[in-house]
C-alpha cells in the first residue's frame, strides 16, 4: 500500500488548496500542512510553493507528482484486476479543448460517449489557450498545432486544413484577389498572434504579413466578422466547411492553404498507466474524425 502522505499530496494538488484536501480527507487544514511538511522533510526537498492565494508545484514537486499519480494509478489498476473491474472506464474525466472546435465537434457527441460509458463523469473546459495539464489537473486536451511537446503523449486525430475565405458581400464590394500580392489592399481579419499567415502555395511556403482590421483575442469573433463581410480570413476547414457549403463564405486564392503540418491531436500526460476513461475517449474521438473527417466531405 502506498504511503498515505502520497495520497494526501495528490489530493492537495487535485483540490488546489490545503483546505480542499482536508475536506476531501476529513482532516483539518493544519493537519494537512503538518503532514505535507513531514513528507517534504523526509524527501529532503520542497514540493510546493505556498502563498496566501495559491499553491504551485516546484520543479521537484512536479516530477514527484507525476510519479505519485503513476503509483496511485498502478494501485487502482491492481485493485480493479482483483475485483474483476479492470479496464472499465470510471470516474471523472477532465477534458480541455479549443473553444470553437469543442463547441462544434466535441460537445454534440458527448451524449454518445456517456451512453457508452455511463460510469464516467465528464468535465469539459473550453479555452483558446493551452492548458497546463498537470497544474490544471486536465486528463486529456485537444491541441491544434504543428507539433506537440515531448512531455505529452499525442494521438493524431486528423489534419487541420486552413483556407482563405470571405463573404460574397465583401467580395462584391471590394473585389476578389487574383494574386497573393493583392491581399495587401484588402482587409485582413485575424485573432491576436495569428498574423503573419504562413501558407503553402504552388511555389512553396510563403508568408502574408499585415494587421487585422479588427483586433480581438477570439477566433470565434474572427469567424463572425468574416461572415458579416468585414474582410478576408484564414480559417480552419473544420470551422467554416458548413458556411462554404451553404454559400455564406467563398474561398479565395484557392492555390494557397495554411501550412499542412498543423494537426488535430488528443494529448495527455505521460505516465506508467493511462486511465481507462482517457483511452476510451481517445478511441471515441478517433471514430468521429477518422478519414475522411466530416468537415472534409
Amino acid at each position: 500500500m502506498a504511503d498515505p502522505d502520497y495520497a494526501l499530496f495528490a489530493e492537495v494538488i487535485a483540490g488546489g488548496s490545503l483546505s480542499a484536501a482536508g475536506r476531501k480527507l476529513g482532516i483539518s487544514p493544519a493537519m494537512v500542512s503538518k503532514r505535507l511538511a513531514r513528507l517534504e522533510r523526509r524527501l529532503g526537498t520542497q514540493l510546493i510553493h505556498r502563498s496566501t492565494r495559491r499553491l504551485s508545484l516546484t520543479d521537484a514537486g512536479e516530477a514527484f507528482h507525476r510519479d505519485i499519480l503513476a503509483i496511485l494509478a498502478a494501485i487502482a489498476a491492481a485493485e480493479a484486476r482483483v475485483s474483476g473491474q479492470e479496464g472499465a472506464p470510471t470516474g471523472t474525466l477532465r477534458v480541455s479543448a479549443p473553444t470553437s472546435f469543442g463547441r462544434l465537434h466535441i460537445a454534440p457527441h458527448l451524449a454518445g460517449f456517456l451512453a457508452a460509458h455511463p460510469a464516467v463523469r465528464l468535465r469539459i473546459d473550453l479555452s483558446d489557450g493551452f492548458a497546463d495539464l498537470v497544474a490544471d489537473r486536465i486528463d486529456l486536451a485537444i491541441r491544434i498545432a504543428p507539433a506537440i511537446d515531448a512531455s505529452l503523449v499525442a494521438h493524431r486525430l486528423g489534419s487541420s486544413r486552413r483556407i482563405l475565405c470571405a463573404s460574397p458581400a465583401y467580395l462584391a464590394a471590394h473585389g476578389s484577389p487574383a494574386r497573393l500580392a493583392d491581399l495587401a489592399r484588402h482587409r485582413l481579419i485575424a485573432a491576436d498572434g495569428q498574423l503573419p499567415w504562413r501558407l503553402d502555395g504552388p511555389a512553396g511556403p510563403v508568408q502574408v504579413t499585415g494587421e487585422s482590421k479588427v483586433a480581438t483575442n477570439s477566433s470565434e469573433v474572427v469567424r463572425e466578422l468574416t461572415l458579416a463581410g468585414a474582410g478576408i480570413a484564414l480559417r480552419s476547414l473544420w470551422d467554416v466547411a458548413r458556411d462554404m457549403a451553404d454559400g455564406r463564405l467563398v474561398r479565395v486564392l484557392s492555390d494557397y492553404e495554411g501550412s499542412a503540418d498543423v494537426g488535430i491531436f488528443a494529448v495527455h500526460p505521460r505516465g506508467a498507466l493511462v486511465p481507462a476513461s482517457v483511452r476510451a475517449f481517445v478511441a471515441y474521438l478517433a471514430t468521429l474524425y477518422s478519414p475522411p473527417a466530416p468537415w472534409e466531405v
